[in-house]
């Protein structure tokens, strides 16, 4: 199969004529960091209608993980559209459902390998499907969440997102017992400590203090948490802040749900970033990589958790798509068997060293942090703040190959002035070294 020329693709469209197209068509709402109209991927590169060739730091948003197009999954897609699309979980039983939820008990950690999971369409689903579990099993009403987590934009999950104001502007009506704690953002401290140890024990204390004050422990459903913080800024908390989460919710029954949607699978270096910490917790909820590119999520939980609930309630018509988890299935065979997990670490160690050598030469780079292929620089103005409007214009710089002088580089944002780095996890190191050349060159002339 020539993955390279699509037999559906138009070949006279140009970028520009795409744009227009949307422009006049696809609400302004959806928000796009770059002015790149893809007509294919191939591995670690995305093209544009011209043919220009761009490195893709984003895969998707954490979400390419063996990259675009890689045929194991193009054939598992095509082999599974032969064969069945679509027959809706509720009406009967279905192999690649069984066979992925099985596959992901496998590499679960802990006792969660003998947890039971239920597939729905993407993160905010997962989310809502947690919170949901947790609250019927426990008869509790009360979820405790943190300041710049992302959970999703759906109602309920909207309600546990805290990550920017711009999500819950001028809505009202949202998931109601939410409490908000302050997540251990040690580079910006959110109370003002100077190390990270006295940070996580401090933001720790905060939600003891909670349940002390605010929150009644006999009313304390669950605490869900990103193991590392993702559309806040890829902040990894320090050692202790997870186990202590775990700890307390054992102390007062409550579940600790941990929300792996852009964490999970491999991109970290581990298959779920929680084991970084040694942290098995109740529920754990999937989604991006989980399908391989298409539309998929997963909650998976203690057996004993899921068996307490009763049939129909919860439910899907899409989730569960058999073409969907024999994608998932097959990315999750090339994570294993290409050894991504361990290249994920070798190749984002190189990002993250290369970075904070930089730093020397370059003070607009202000932090350098990650585990694995979830990395982040963040990006301060002389005064120490965000440095929010530079990062937009190095983004618009790096995702032009003329300006450049070489493919171009596709990057986003996270937080309030990170450049967010997640490539596809068979990013060759070659390629990564190039890759954080060109945004290097590019810092430089924006450096204050």
């Amino acid at each position: 199969m020539d993955l390279r020329q699509p037999n559906n693709v138009a070949h006279d469209t140009t970028s520009m004529e795409l744009i227009e197209r949307d422009h006049a068509t696809v609400a302004a709402t959806i928000y796009r960091y770059s002015s790149i109209a893809f007509q294919r991927g191939e591995g670690a590169y995305l093209y544009d209608f011209e043919g220009r060739k761009y490195l893709d730091f984003v895969a998707g948003i954490a979400t390419m993980n063996v990259g675009h197009c890689h045929p194991a999954v193009v054939e598992a897609i095509c082999d599974q559209a032969r064969t069945l699309i679509h027959g809706a979980c509720h009406v009967g039983y279905m192999e690649p459902y069984v066979e992925l939820l099985e596959a992901l008990k496998a590499i679960a950690p802990g006792h969660l390998q003998d947890g039971k999971g239920i597939l729905v369409n993407s993160g905010s689903e997962a989310v809502e499907t947690g919170i949901k579990l947790a609250r019927y099993v426990t008869n509790r009403p009360m979820i405790v969440a943190f300041t710049d987590s992302f959970h999703g934009r759906a109602m309920g999950a909207l309600a546990l997102t805290a990550s920017s104001t711009l999500y819950r502007q001028r809505l009202t009506g949202l998931l109601t017992g939410v409490y908000h704690t302050p997540y251990p953002y040690c580079y910006r401290c959110p109370l003002m400590h100077e190390s990270p140890e006295t940070c996580g024990l401090a933001c720790l204390n905060l939600v003891e203090k909670a349940l002390q004050t605010v929150v009644p422990p006999e009313d304390l459903a669950g605490i869900i948490v990103e193991p590392i913080a993702g559309e806040g800024g890829y902040i990894v908390p320090p050692d202790g802040f997870l186990q202590g989460l775990r700890e307390i919710c054992d102390r007062h029954g409550a579940l600790l749900i941990a929300d792996e949607v852009q964490t999970g699978l491999g991109r970290t270096g581990k298959m779920f970033a929680m084991e970084y910490w040694g942290v098995v917790p109740d529920v754990i909820c999937l989604a991006k990589a989980l399908g391989g590119g298409l539309p998929l999520g997963a909650m998976l939980a203690r057996a004993d958790l899921v068996d307490a609930w009763p049939p129909a309630a919860q439910g899907t018509t899409f989730g569960g798509n058999p073409i969907a988890c024999r994608a998932g299935l097959a990315s999750l065979r090339v994570i294993q068997e290409e050894g991504l997990l361990a290249h994920a670490v070798e190749v984002g160690d190189t990002i993250q060293g290369r970075f904070r050598r930089a730093r020397e030469e370059l003070p607009i780079i202000g932090d350098v942090r990650g585990k694995g292929l979830l990395v982040a620089a963040e990006l301060i103005n002389a005064d120490g703040s965000p440095a929010g409007e530079i990062i937009k214009a190095v983004i618009a710089d790096c995702s032009n190959p003329t300006e450049i002088g070489t493919s171009g580089i596709v990057l986003t944002k996270c937080g309030a002035g990170a450049l967010r780095f997640a490539p596809p996890l068979i990013i060759t190191q070659e390629q990564a070294r190039k890759g954080v050349d060109t945004i290097l060159e590019v810092l430089g002339r924006h450096q204050w």
